[in-house]
């Protein structure tokens, strides 16, 4: 195979690898039902004057599936941390007892469970529509090597390369997006 082919196939590949990664990150945003300390991840504290992640001044646990308990390493931090969860607008309610902040994670109702597999089902989505564009971009790259002085066989191989490896990716982020929406609907 012609190496301008190879790099656009490895270029492609890496790019839909990073699409799937990113496609994981935003799922396990969703939460589904349980307890975890990733929930309260974009929550920022604000740590002498400077906006910090929550994670930079407590420790966060999860004691049990429905309880998240944060432990600030200095007594000082336990309102901002209350306020900056708060104003997160995450549907929780904090509670503090003067050491940690605990938090109650509610069960969710059908009709969330419902809206929540809707925006897994989107996430899913932009995923396959971000791997089909850097599909769509290998090709392009490939047409213009071809004019370039690749081989037409060459560079039809290349393409067939690049629709096997799309086919790949947008399976691997389907199967992503049924096991959230399993997690999701299990009560």
């Amino acid at each position: 195979m012609d190496e301008k082919i190879k790099i656009q196939l490895d270029d492609a590949k890496g790019h839909m690898e990073k699409a799937l990664n990113h496609t994981d990150g935003e799922l396990v945003k969703i939460r589904a039902g349980k307890a975890m300390p990733s929930m309260v991840d974009g929550v920022h504290v604000e740590y002498y004057g400077s906006p910090v992640p929550i994670t930079q001044v407590a420790s966060v646990n999860t004691p049990d599936a429905r309880t998240i308990v944060i432990q600030p390493w200095e007594k000082t931090m336990i309102s901002p941390i209350e306020k900056a969860i708060m104003e997160a607008n995450l549907g929780f309610n904090p509670q503090n007892d003067g050491i940690v902040v605990r938090i109650n994670v509610p069960p969710l109702t059908e009709e969330r469970r419902k809206d929540l597999v809707k925006k897994v089902k989107a996430e899913g989505e932009h995923g396959k529509v971000t791997v089909r564009n850097i599909r769509k971009d290998a090709n392009e790259k490939i047409k213009k090597a071809q004019k370039d002085g690749v081989a037409e066989d060459e560079a039809k191989m290349g393409e067939a390369e690049i629709q096997k490896l799309t086919d790949v990716y947008i399976l691997k982020i389907d199967k992503l997006c049924e096991a959230k929406e399993k997690e999701i609907l299990t009560v």
